[in-house]
């Protein structure tokens, strides 16, 4: 039982370290980072619990690594607000907006 609630505590103070976003549809989802520390916390727990070592400190070894690749591995995707209108810039700097129906429309 001391596993387990140690693996959940670990995976509550690893997400809530992280910061959430918003995507380009105006919803709140986790960040990759948030996502990235959340499964390597949860990993290494196991990882800890299954070598016989700490699980805490396990947890925390595959927080702070998934983390760090989760902030990697984020979307570089550039935006701006332009009269109210988001505005995303691909890496070939085209820009483009998306319609009420989600599709991609870009300025040419």
């Amino acid at each position: 039982m001391t596993a387990l609630r140690t693996t959940v505590l670990a995976l509550v103070a690893a997400t809530s370290l992280t910061a959430c976003t918003t995507n380009e549809y105006g919803e709140r989802v986790a960040s990759r980072p948030a996502k990235g520390a959340a499964i390597g916390a949860a990993g290494g727990a196991v990882l800890g619990a299954v070598i016989g070592g700490n699980v805490l400190a396990g947890a925390a070894i595959g927080a702070a690594a998934g983390a760090i690749v989760g902030a990697v591995e984020d979307d570089k995707n550039r935006y701006e607000d332009i009269n109210g209108r988001r505005y995303y810039y691909e890496r070939d700097g085209r820009r483009y907006t998306y319609d009420r129906d989600r599709r991609r429309r870009y300025d040419y």
